[in-house]
């Protein structure tokens, strides 16, 4: 399988900055993490944007959307962001990664690197991305997943999706939680760029 060229390739932590952008599918943090990575050029930082759903089509052209192959996935994406960061680019990454060891990976990879989980109740989650159209991931994730455990009905190409298949584990360390049932999408980025400026983005 060929590599993105920004891959580590040894595990010493990188020089460079890295936040990762968690939460359930539907939480709102692409959205968020989308705005942030534009809000930072606009800035004049050198930033990268990472999107596990557009990459894991580069590392998998032809998924099986296993177990295992969601393990490699998030081993590839962490060694991927923790490249570009010792390239010295500030590194925007997009991930639900439901393991936290698939986080922690990253982090013991990157100098300075935070996660901000974005929160909020299934129920949210499963609203916003029930109106998402389809695109990188299919639509109606949830609700497909829902029918296909009661009914046992197949649908191709979908995976296990975290919050139904599998459960979603938090880091009770993570730098920032953004609690993001209520919110709107100019105030989560808000609270997220304050805590960025304040604690990777100082030159």
């Amino acid at each position: 399988m060929m590599l993105p060229v920004s891959i580590m390739k040894n595990s010493s932590p990188s020089k460079g900055r890295a936040v990762w952008f968690t939460g359930l599918p539907g939480s709102g943090k692409s959205s968020i993490s989308k705005k942030v990575f534009q809000t930072l050029k606009d800035k004049g930082f050198d930033v990268k944007y990472l999107q596990m759903d557009q990459r894991r089509k580069v590392y998998f052209p032809k998924p099986s959307y296993t177990s295992e192959e969601r393990k490699e996935a998030y081993r590839l994406f962490a060694e991927e962001g923790a490249g570009l960061a010792s390239q010295g680019y500030f590194v925007i990454m997009d991930a639900t990664a439901p393991e936290k060891s698939m986080r922690d990976r990253a982090r013991k990879l990157i100098q300075d690197f935070a996660e901000i989980h974005i929160d909020c109740s299934l129920e949210t989650a499963m609203k916003r991305e029930g109106e998402r159209p389809e695109g990188l991931v299919m639509a109606d994730l949830y609700s497909k997943a829902l029918e296909r455990k009661t009914s046992g009905k197949n649908f191709p190409g979908l995976g296990q999706v975290i919050g139904v298949d599998v459960e979603f584990e938090k880091d009770p360390g993570a730098e920032l939680t953004i609690e993001n049932d209520k919110l709107s999408l100019d105030e989560a980025v808000n609270r997220a760029m304050k805590f960025i400026l304040n604690n990777l983005a100082a030159d």
